[in-house]
């Protein structure tokens, strides 16, 4: 067996390489992050031939004294923190001191520093420092340029893993908006191959945002900002009409660092779930401000992985803040989050009234618990209240009315439209039993009926999941023909399905009646609903299931309780519904994740019928 004998400390830096420079990208990121570090406000990249060949990095920080220049090729050495308390509350990008050794010893890396205080700039290279020599004199204005060329030129192994120019260089432009998306105050610009590719001048993070994210993330984004103790979490998360295939959108940053974070994408996931299903992926940018010595940034070289002291309470946090979020009533733009107001139902005989009253919402606000711990109060519940509109064949004077409004919609268009309107503004109409036109002061709003319905009622039923919802007693009990795994289902869960507000019972050998039902539900068909809840019953028992398979339930409930297509519904009814929409969380998007209505802009309307052309 050979003898234990210590590494020469060229193979040891070519040993950290691996891991700090995987790749051009891996080199970019290193001297990005010490060039902010250094506190500069104007960071210039310069690329050639995707890195592989240069990569030019000049900023205008606070420069290295020329003493310092030796050291900052040395392995374990650095500015950044002195003692293992400075460790555990690091702020800084970089505290490790080996990612410029790691890089010299696999590339040539030449450094040019000048300190406000210096009469002139100092430059030393790799090999310089290789035969003893010193830093040497240099003209340089102020800050630092770093020039790494031919990497990997002294581990040509290590070379043939590199992928194409093209990829190399996408791998870098993605580097640089990150941290150009974590320091929007910080300007950039990025050349390759002596072409300009990026200029990012120094703005708000909504401005740098829209430039990196695109302006069709930006307009489906809205925009956070939520604390707890500690804890804040701000940025933007994307509606799920913007969803992807990808997750090449989900951007976390922890004190303006980008991770890639398990318990964080989990948590924002989850805040996504009951507004977006199957394969698509949500979008966000989110930033998440935490005391640096709650987290631990010492995990891995790369520095992109992070542990929380206290991930539960993280994860906690992310979850409601990003859940609220979404969940904002159209209503309130900037309001708490609030209670369901009562839906809506739809009857096909007259009822009384004909007009919808809607209790006013109770408000609440998370506190932070003892001990900085944030703590969410429970939802709050309410027993559903009934209103009812009637569904008849439109009349007369229901006909001039609407005819009314779209004529002075269309004859003046400059003095009518009210800006005050309601986010959705006024029914105008019924397009084929489906869809609701409607006019807000932007312009037109198509709303699926059924959808919006479906979301309402779903909201409703969530509210009211803890206490028990009135109930409709049926004058004629519904008979449904039942399997014998069905009569066991009833027979098992009635104590469940009597806290959803159903009464059932078997009525024969292969037969249940319904004698009650929802109050909420007491519209939709019956038959249907049954069978649904009972096969959800049988798969994930209510009185055993997690809050997620509860709300499948509630869901699919909701679903076959909304009103259907090709209902024909009057103008108050259509108006009470947008308003029951404009008061309802996640109003946008259906219990499957689809958008329940669209806007269509004035300006949309002139391009279709090629109007100012």
């Amino acid at each position: 067996m050979a003898r234990i004998h210590p590494l020469p400390d060229l193979l040891i830096s070519q040993i950290a390489a691996g891991e700090v420079v995987e790749r051009p990208a891996s080199v970019l990121k290193e001297l990005i992050e010490n060039s902010l570090d250094a506190g500069a406000t104007k960071i210039a990249v310069e690329l050639e031939e995707g890195g592989v060949k240069l990569i030019r990095v000049a900023d205008d920080g606070c420069g290295i004294a020329a003493d310092d220049l030796p050291l900052a090729f040395a392995r374990h050495a650095t500015s950044k923190i002195a003692t293992l308390d400075d460790l555990e509350r690091v702020g800084s990008y970089g505290f490790r001191g080996e990612a410029l050794a790691s890089i010299a010893s696999v590339a040539r890396v030449n450094l040019t520093s000048r300190t406000a205080e210096a009469p002139h700039a100092w430059q030393l290279d790799t090999e310089t420092l290789a035969r003893g020599g010193a830093p040497k004199p240099a003209a340089l204005s102020a800050g630092t340029v770093v020039m790494v060329a031919d990497l990997y030129f002294s581990t040509p192994a290590r070379r043939k893993f590199l992928k194409s120019t093209a990829t190399e260089f996408a791998h870098c432009d993605e580097v640089l908006a990150r941290m150009a998306q974590a320091r929007p105050e910080v300007g950039f610009t990025l050349a390759h191959n002596g072409q300009m590719r990026r200029r990012l001048p120094p703005t708000d993070l909504s401005r740098r945002t829209r430039d990196l994210m695109g302006e069709a993330f930006f307009a489906h984004a809205r925009k956070l900002d939520a604390q707890a103790g500690p804890l804040r979490l701000t940025g933007f998360a994307a509606l799920p009409a913007y969803a992807k295939n990808t997750r090449a959108e989900q951007l976390f940053f922890v004190n303006g660092r980008f991770v890639r974070d398990k318990l964080l994408s989990h948590a924002a996931r989850a805040a996504y779930a009951d507004v977006l299903h199957g394969a698509l992926q949500p979008a966000w940018v989110l930033f998440l401000d935490i005391d640096p010595a709650q987290v631990d940034v010492n995990v891995h070289p790369a520095k992109t992985e992070v542990r929380f002291r206290d991930g539960q309470a993280v994860h906690r946090f992310v979850f409601h803040a990003l859940e609220r979020a979404l969940a904002e009533p159209l209503a309130g733009a900037k309001a708490p989050m609030r209670a369901v107001p009562p839906a809506p139902t739809f009857r096909s005989e007259s009822a009384p009234g004909g007009t919808s009253s809607f209790p006013p919402a109770p408000t609440f606000r998370s506190e932070s618990a003892p001990g900085g711990t944030p703590s969410f109060p429970p939802a709050p519940t309410f027993m559903p209240q009934q209103t009812s509109f009637s569904v008849r064949e439109p009349s007369p004077a229901a006909y001039l009315e609407f005819v009314q409004r779209a004529f002075a919609a269309t004859a003046h268009p400059a003095s009518t439209v009210d800006i005050t309107a309601p986010p959705l503004g006024h029914a105008l109409a019924q397009l084929s039993g489906i869809y609701i036109l409607a006019q807000n002061a932007k312009g037109l709003v198509i709303v699926d009926m059924h959808a919006a319905h479906e979301r309402i009622l779903y909201e409703k039923l969530k509210a009211a999941a803890d206490a028990r919802p009135a109930t409709q007693m049926l004058l004629v009990p519904v008979l449904i023909f039942a399997s014998a795994a069905e009569l066991a289902c009833v027979e098992e869960h009635a104590a469940t399905l009597d806290r959803l507000g159903f009464e059932i019972a078997p009525a024969g050998p292969q037969q249940l009646a319904v004698r009650a039902v929802p109050q909420i539900l007491a519209d939709g068909d019956i038959v249907a609903l049954v069978r649904a809840l009972l096969h959800d019953l049988a798969e994930h028992p209510a009185s055993q299931v997690s809050e997620q398979h509860r709300n499948e339930i509630l869901a699919r409930l909701a679903c076959h309780g909304a009103v259907r297509a090709h209902r024909q519904l009057s103008l108050p009814e259509m108006d009470a519904l947008l308003r029951a929409m404009e008061q309802t969380e996640r109003a946008d998007q259906c219990n499957h994740g689809r958008p329940t209505w669209v806007q269509l802009t004035l300006a949309d309307l002139d391009r279709l019928f090629m109007r100012g052309r």
